[in-house]
């Protein structure tokens, strides 16, 4: 199982060439407060002084320092200076430059800090990626973070502390990262903000390992064996305590050998019992069986989560498609295809079908049969007429000479009143499907044709084209609408089938309604007296101006004396007021009433049948049957090909950066199966 740790090293490697961070590989972050030593245990653990010193904030930027094995008779050479060494370095940014010095080590980390996060304390969450090959070191994978702080100091920003604590948290909330816990001796276990913030992410502390440094520092008279033994803060993976250089040491050049060997010279005199399970050593074994079976544990889903990616990051590269060699075929391919969409999403054959909402041909569908299907129904056959507004009409259809019959003249004035008003609604249609056939536009260009977003200019011609045609097409269909409804005014058919039934039925109604009546008066008075008189009432109520004088009252001019006596103004109007109207009025108004209501049903159920087809016929057909013949007479020429198959600016970055990262989750994929080979899982 040793080889595991260098295989998720490769897989590092693998990840950085790309600069990705899409796959959360096992490591080992460190996290602990300022000062608390965790460049020391790090610089422990790799056998030399290698990271930056100093009071505040030293490190500002996440450090993933990988360390490597190698046999003690493997070198490299440093170019540049022309001496070989056993131990050396490689950061990541400056790519193949081998480092052997480790103080040149150090004031790269410096620079490379300070060219991201600057040279006022702020800290960026980038990482520096570097590797150590030793025969000294044991093969891991550390991360070291900023320390944790609490009050801004200097040119650090206000929410210093939130910045490093949501940087900490995105390390170590990765569910394959162990979290290394440093906190100095000389401090409350109980208030140990790195264990605080590891519980955070890891509640069980399944993951978490606790290291106390500085064991040499504290108190007179006290000692730390409660808890290296686990009674004050029992960690699941265990607590381990070290001995860290002091700052004289340091100063002094103590090398990290001697510290060493110092540590376990103090473990054996002051924790006897314990010193084969505390110090750097024991510390470096245990990081590295905790990390092999950790990285065991994670492979599976590793592996899982490689191969999907793999296959998006496919489909991705695919949407992007290969860089255009044949321009007039690309051309034209493109746009038969954005066609073809088109017309599939009004046809409801589309490959990418909205769940979301109803679109293309099923929305024209809806608009039809709901929508203004609906409106018609809701249009009352007798509205904005009242019965003054017949009854005048009927007056007025019969000139100066009084009528026996309901003149046909006020009918058809009147129904042709009604029927207009399915004008509106009928051109609400028209303009409701152009506007759904211009969003498929926008559908087509979102789900069906990806390409289309290679193509930036492309993409804005198809627009344009399919916009021109919808237009062009909307005067005419609108002007078949209007038509329709015309055709509808230009002659009202009182010999259609369904008027003359209707007609028949309500004139029986008519009838039969009378009989009832004569039936009603007394048997003693002959009916032909009865009716005659009757029929002289209602001429004397409503055919002469006579009925409307009051009884006792003389007519104008009729009386003694000069005939212009009690003349009336002829030139004035009467004006129709609200009152009683006589049975004959009444019956001519309901006879006009029914007679409108039963026409215009007739006419609705014409417009609401004869209108979708026109729509159809003069636009959304129309359409379907031009648009390819329409887009290739517009585009397809020679003079524009290069301009409308320019990429977008970014889009061969996008395509590069998609190749590279597929290339690289398809090498991550090949380290995998090899460990399966050699059965290291």
């Amino acid at each position: 199982m040793e080889a595991l740790i260098p295989v998720i090293n490769k897989l590092q490697d693998v990840f950085n060439t790309v600069g990705a961070d899409i796959i959360q590989l096992p490591q080992i972050a460190v996290v602990g407060t300022q000062s608390s030593g965790k460049s020391s245990v790090l610089e422990s653990l790799v056998g030399r002084d290698l990271l930056p010193r100093g009071t505040g904030i030293v490190t500002r930027r996440p450090l993933i320092l990988q360390l490597v094995h190698v046999d003690p008779g493997d070198v490299r050479k440093n170019d540049e200076i022309g001496r070989a060494a056993e131990e050396w370095g490689k950061f990541l940014h400056t790519k193949n430059k081998v480092y052997i010095d480790f103080d040149e080590i150090r004031q790269e980390i410096e620079n490379e800090t300070e060219r991201i996060s600057g040279n006022n304390k702020g800290i960026s969450d980038e990482p520096i990626h570097l590797k150590i090959f030793s025969p000294h070191v044991v093969n891991l994978t550390l991360v070291d973070l900023p320390g944790i702080t609490k009050v801004p100091v200097g040119d650090q920003p206000k929410d210093i502390e939130l910045q490093i604590r949501d940087l900490i948290l995105k390390h170590i909330s990765n569910p394959n990262c162990i979290i290394l816990a440093v906190t100095a001796a000389n401090t409350d276990m109980a208030t140990s903000e790195a264990l605080k913030v590891a519980r955070e992410v890891d509640p069980d502390g399944r993951r978490t390992l606790a290291v106390v440094t500085k064991l040499d520092l504290m108190d007179a008279g006290t000692d730390a064996m409660d808890v290296l033994m686990g009674r004050v803060i029992p960690v699941k993976l265990g607590l381990i305590g070290v001995v860290n250089r002091s700052q004289l040491d340091i100063n002094n050049k103590k090398s990290v050998a001697d510290a060493i060997r110092d540590e376990h010279a103090f473990l054996q005199k002051k924790y006897p019992s314990l010193a084969n399970r505390n110090g750097t050593k024991y510390l470096a074994r245990t990081l590295n069986r905790l990390l092999m079976h950790h990285i065991r544990d994670c492979l599976p889903e590793l592996k899982t989560r490689i191969n999907v990616l793999a296959a998006q990051y496919q489909s991705l590269l695919s949407s992007y498609g290969e860089p255009v060699e044949d321009q007039s075929a690309t051309l034209l391919q493109l746009i038969t295809k954005f066609a073809t969409e088109y017309c599939n999403t009004i046809e409801g054959t589309a490959k990418y079908i909205e769940t979301a909402e109803l679109c293309g041909g099923a929305r024209i569908c809806y608009i039809f049969h709901e929508t203004f299907g609906r409106t018609l129904e809701s249009v009352d056959p007798l509205g904005g007429l009242s019965t003054i507004d017949i009854l005048t009409a009927i007056r007025n259809a019969t000139g100066p000479r009084p009528s026996l019959f309901v003149p046909e003249v006020s009918f058809e004035l009147l129904v042709k009143k009604q029927v207009k008003r399915l004008e509106e609604p009928s051109l609400r249609c028209v303009e409701l499907v152009h506007e759904e056939m211009q969003r498929i536009i926008q559908h087509c260009s979102n789900y069906s044709t990806q390409e289309l977003q290679r193509f930036p200019k492309l993409h804005e011609a198809i627009v344009e084209v399919v916009t021109s045609l919808l237009r062009k097409r909307l005067p005419i269909t609108n002007e078949m609408v209007h038509n329709l409804v015309a055709i509808e005014l230009a002659y009202i058919n009182t010999k259609h089938p369904d008027f003359a039934d209707a007609c028949g039925v309500m004139n029986n109604n008519i009838e039969e309604q009378r009989r009832n009546r004569m039936r009603e008066l007394p048997t003693a008075v002959s009916r032909d007296k009865v009716s005659a008189a009757g029929a002289q009432g209602e001429q004397d109520a409503t055919g002469t101006w006579r009925g409307m004088l009051k009884k006792g009252e003389e007519a104008p001019g009729s009386g003694p004396g000069s005939p212009l006596k009690g003349a009336v103004n002829l030139l004035d109007v009467p004006v129709p007021v609200a009152r009683k109207l006589s049975s004959r009025e009444q019956r001519d108004c309901e006879v006009i009433e029914r007679l409108i209501k039963s026409y215009f049903l007739i006419v609705r159920k014409n417009i609401q049948d004869s209108v979708p087809k026109a729509v159809m016929h003069f636009l959304v057909n129309h359409v379907k049957d031009s648009l390819q013949s329409e887009l290739v007479g517009q585009l397809y020429k020679s003079g524009l090909l290069n301009d409308l198959l320019t990429e977008s600016e970014d889009m061969a970055q996008r395509r590069k950066e998609a190749a590279d990262m597929l290339q690289a989750l398809q090498k991550a994929s090949q380290v995998i199966a090899e460990i399966r080979e050699t059965h290291l899982w």
